[in-house]
């Protein structure tokens, strides 16, 4: 999600979430997720539990249908470590740009990213 103006490189990027409202439509659309808590977790399955499509390109987050909101209770402790599945200096502990709540269930494992062969 940029959260900038255009041109500029600022953007989000969410990884998983907790669907707290519309719960019985996003078990509509992962109707292989086990869990509730698995609804959401991971970029792709965020997505389609939202129902966030290409079509969306260009929302206004601030206005319409999707909409990202503060949190409902404020979040005490937070953890960071480095980027899940990114290779080179970007993926290592000099950039700790991966952000969770520990002990969140909807929260996807760390995977460290292996280098291709060639």
């Amino acid at each position: 999600m940029v959260c900038g103006s255009e041109g500029e490189p600022t953007a989000v990027l969410l990884r998983a979430g907790e669907v707290i409202d519309g719960v019985d439509a996003a078990r509509g659309r992962r109707s292989t997720s086990k869990t509730d808590a698995d609804l959401a977790r991971g970029p792709a399955r965020l997505c389609v539990a939202l129902g966030i499509a290409l079509d969306d390109n260009g929302a206004d987050l601030a206005s319409g249908p999707l909409r990202l909101e503060p949190p409902r209770h404020p979040v005490a402790e937070f953890a960071s470590g480095p980027r899940t599945g990114v290779s080179g200096p970007g993926g290592s502990t000099d950039y700790p740009w991966r952000f969770w709540l520990p002990g969140d269930p909807t929260v996807s494992p760390y995977k460290r990213s292996v280098p291709k062969r060639t």
